[in-house]
C-alpha cells in the first residue's frame, strides 16, 4: 500500500531578504514547504523566493505580525513553523521541533536562541529579550529563556487563539494567548548564527529596533 509523505508548512516573514534565502531554501529538510510572505520588500525578495521554489504571499500591511498572519492563514498543513528569513537559524532543527508536536508532546515549540558568535545576537538585543522573556515568567508563571524567532504549533488550534498585534508585540501576545489558554509551552535549544550578509536587522541590528520590540510588547501585556 502506498502511504502519502506527511508535508509541513514553514512561515518565512521577509522583508529585503533576497541575500539569505537562496542557501536557507536549499537547506530546507525533506518535508518542508517554505511560505514566503513578502512584506514590502524592493529588492526582489518574491522573485528569488520563487527561483527557489518557495510559495510566495503578499502582505502589504506593514509589519512583523500581520506578516506572520497571513502565512498562517495561508497554510494548509495540520502542523505549522514559523521562522526567520535572514539565514541565521539552520532549517535543519525543524523536523526535531515538528516531531514535538506531531507526538502531542507540547502545543507551542520555540527556538531557544544559542548564539555561534557575539556577533550572531547584539548586546542590547540580548538585553531587551531577556528582560521580555522575565516579564512574560512574572506575569503568567512561565519559565522561559527566550522569545524564540522559530515557533511549532498546530494551526487551527493556534488561529484559535484570536492573537491581534501585527506589529512586533505579535510573538509576545502568541505567548500570552497560549499560556493563558493551558498550552504546553517547550524550548528547544536551536543555533543562532549571524544573519546573511547583504541583509539588515529590523529588530536584532540596532537599538531603536530593540526599543520598539520592547514598546510593542508592553502593549500586548496583560
Amino acid at each position: 500500500m502506498r502511504h502519502c509523505r506527511r508535508v509541513f508548512d514553514v512561515v518565512l516573514p521577509a522583508l529585503n531578504e533576497a541575500a539569505a534565502l537562496p542557501p536557507l531554501l536549499a537547506a530546507f529538510p525533506d518535508g518542508f514547504r517554505a511560505i514566503v510572505v513578502d512584506n514590502g520588500s524592493t529588492d526582489g525578495t518574491p522573485d528569488v523566493a520563487r527561483a527557489h521554489h518557495a510559495s510566495v504571499v503578499v502582505e502589504p500591511s506593514p509589519g512583523y505580525g500581520a506578516a506572520v498572519h497571513t502565512g498562517v492563514e495561508t497554510a494548509t498543513s495540520d502542523i505549522v513553523a514559523v521562522m526567520d528569513a535572514d539565514g541565521s537559524l539552520d532549517p535543519a532543527a525543524l523536523p526535531a521541533l515538528v516531531q514535538l508536536v506531531a507526538d502531542g508532546d507540547a502545543d507551542l515549540v520555540m527556538g531557544r536562541r544559542c548564539p555561534t558568535s557575539a556577533a550572531a545576537w547584539p548586546w542590547h538585543a540580548r538585553w531587551g529579550n531577556r528582560f521580555l522573556a522575565l516579564q512574560l515568567n512574572r506575569k503568567l508563571g512561565t519559565s522561559l529563556a527566550d522569545i524564540g524567532p522559530v515557533r511549532v504549533f498546530r494551526r487551527a488550534d493556534y488561529l484559535a487563539l484570536g492573537i491581534e498585534d501585527r506589529r512586533f508585540g505579535y510573538p509576545f501576545e502568541t505567548v500570552v494567548r497560549a499560556a493563558n489558554a493551558g498550552w504546553r509551552i517547550r524550548e528547544v535549544d536551536v543555533l543562532y548564527a549571524p544573519r546573511a550578509a547583504g541583509t539588515t536587522s529590523k529588530v536584532t541590528g540596532s537599538a531603536r529596533g530593540t526599543y520598539r520590540a520592547v514598546r510593542d510588547f508592553y502593549r500586548v501585556l496583560p
